[in-house]
């Protein structure tokens, strides 16, 4: 798809692309941006962090319903597993990670298109099983020898929160299980396999039906800011750049907060 050439004018392409990084409101007069009419069109294809799933989800079907012709296509992972794609070269139009050091990988590698924008942050929480059996209270009760714990990988932005989190504690935790994102380690918990893992809000919330989202103070030393780029070789670079203006913009943002996210 590399070089595919769309319809669109050098001018539409240009200007979106200039204005990619601001965010809009209801009276942003940019093509696609917060539900104005829509002048892009083809395919975008979204790699973003695997805590967006269900936000990302619902903000791809409202900006392709503002922008009809356009077709959204999502892959959700671990942040640090989508850097890596990107930067081997992997075909993609916007990158959405769960933290500025994953996104580093991919601007010091050249693959922006423009300056990545924070659009959200995000917090830790213990996701325990539905009525927290084991009355979890904190990070201290998931050192208990009987209590089984999930974490991420130290490597993946919701890891690296934890390992802050639980030393700005002085918790020295061993965890049952290391997984490669977020999603991975609350279906843990979902599944009965551990008592308790460190997820985020969002997550957690998401999953109300099975899982209590216990808050815990040291979380709030470890938010993540949540960046978000059109990349330099987007097959679609203006729908890169109108969707990332979307994000930005009112109506996404509304999504986001409804969803546990913070704003930036």
């Amino acid at each position: 798809m590399r070089g595919r050439r769309w319809t669109l004018s050098v001018a539409v392409g240009a200007l979106l692309l200039a204005t990619a990084g601001c965010g809009g409101g209801d009276d942003d007069p940019r093509p696609g941006a917060d539900g104005s009419p829509g002048a892009v069109t083809g395919s975008v294809t979204v790699l973003a962090a695997a805590s967006l799933t269900e936000s990302f989800t619902r903000i791809g079907a409202d900006f392709e319903a503002a922008n009809p012709g356009v077709t959204v296509t999502f892959s959700f992972a671990g942040s640090s597993q989508l850097a890596q794609q990107i930067t081997a070269g992997a075909p993609a139009d916007v990158f959405a990670a769960a933290s500025p050091a994953t996104m580093k990988t991919v601007t010091d590698a050249g693959d922006n298109a423009a300056e990545p924008q924070v659009f959200v942050s995000n917090q830790l929480v213990i996701a325990v099983a539905k009525g927290n059996p084991k009355g979890i209270t904190g990070l201290a009760d998931l050192t208990k020898p009987d209590t089984k714990v999930a974490l991420c990988a130290e490597q993946v932005p919701c890891g690296a929160a934890a390992k802050t989190a639980l030393d700005a504690a002085g918790t020295a935790l061993t965890p049952v299980t290391l997984e490669q994102d977020v999603k991975q380690a609350l279906s843990k918990v979902r599944l009965g396999e551990v008592d308790a893992a460190l997820v985020y809000r969002t997550d957690a919330r998401a999953a109300a039906a099975d899982v209590d989202g216990i808050e815990f103070p040291e979380s709030a030393g470890a938010v993540n800011d949540y960046p978000i780029v059109a990349l330099k070789q987007a097959p679609n670079s203006a729908g890169a750049a109108a969707f990332v203006a979307y994000v930005l913009g009112d109506k996404a943002r509304a999504v986001l907060v409804e969803a546990g996210f913070q704003a930036p």
